[in-house]
């Protein structure tokens, strides 16, 4: 059993924060990708000032894309705050417009923090929309392999693959999934 996982057995947590990525595919080669995130304190607190702060929802918000195209690119994105802490919070929701044409690449991470992290936005949206990044890519492939595909003759025909070597130990350039895939081309015949 995990020592840090005794400690919290029993015990209440004070904070939950909750991600929920979903991609629903909308047109041709064209998906929305919906992500939500909720704060909540479970128990009550006071604010900077001495004020009472209840235990409640604290941030609820919502971001979607819509993306396309290889290299997975926002073509289009859009935001929400239902429950905020702060009645200037919505607006950094616009904001999240300057990831029009940002590709899910390599980078994504730093192009997103260097849009909208820090002063720029909202802590929480740009979190969630980090996190979003993968979560377009695992839909964009769950979506397009519900058909059967040619194998392709070389690695560089795997579309997306760059997106994945590296990206962990598993996917290392000499790691297992690699060494796999690579086993798989050389046992068959290429033709011309």
């Amino acid at each position: 059993m995990s020592r840090l996982k005794d400690m919290i057995k029993g015990v209440a947590p004070v904070h939950e924060r909750r991600l929920e990525l979903r991609t629903y595919p909308v047109k041709k080669e064209r998906l929305v990708v919906e992500g939500w995130l909720r704060d909540e304190r479970f128990v009550s607190g006071y604010h900077w000032n001495g004020k009472p702060r209840p235990a409640d929802v604290v941030h609820h918000m919502c971001v979607r894309f819509l993306v396309g195209g290889w290299p997975v690119t926002i073509l289009d994105v859009e935001a929400e705050m239902p429950r905020i802490p702060h009645e200037m919070c919505p607006t950094t929701l616009e904001g999240v417009k300057r990831l029009v044409g940002v590709k899910i690449i390599s980078g994504y991470t730093e192009q997103v923090k260097k849009l909208l992290g820090g002063v720029k936005g909202c802590n929480h949206m740009t979190h969630l929309i980090v996190v979003m990044g993968t979560a377009a890519l695992h839909g964009y492939w769950t979506h397009y392999s519900r058909e059967p595909r040619e194998l392709p003759r070389t690695l560089d025909g795997f579309q997306g693959l760059s997106t994945l070597v590296n990206s962990c130990k598993l996917w290392g350039e000499d790691g297992p999934i690699l060494k796999e895939i690579r086993a798989e081309l050389e046992g068959h015949p290429q033709t011309p």
